[in-house]
């Protein structure tokens, strides 16, 4: 029975090992090419591409009106109203992590209400 934490452990060091070498790898790869013209335009557009591919994933579901009424469900209303506060703190305030934290607040809050 003790084996057990000590096992469970050495699964948790190896998975944060392998998941820190997967994030600090591209980093070593890359510090001498900096400034090539590839790395700086995936470092300009790569980032505001993966938000929004996982904007429409998150969207996929989304419909405000079902059946001709207003959808109060969690992938009616509520996705839509966080989504639209999303949009406007970002082209305000140009913070993802205040766009982001208020979205998900706002969303979480909306569904717990309707």
């Amino acid at each position: 029975m003790t084996e057990h934490p000590l096992l469970l452990l050495g699964f948790i060091a190896v998975c944060a090992l392998a998941t820190f070498a997967t994030r600090v790898l591209p980093f070593i790869a890359f510090s001498r090419q900096a400034e090539h013209p590839l790395v700086l335009h995936l470092g300009r557009y790569l980032p505001p591409a993966v938000m929004l591919i996982l904007v429409i994933y998150a969207m996929r579901d989304c419909s405000p009106l079902a059946q001709g009424a207003v959808n109060l469900d969690a992938n009616g209303l509520p996705m839509l109203l966080a989504a639209l506060i999303v949009a406007i703190l970002q082209l305000w305030r140009h913070n993802a992590l205040l766009s982001i934290l208020a979205g998900t607040v706002s969303y979480m809050a909306m569904i717990q209400l309707f």
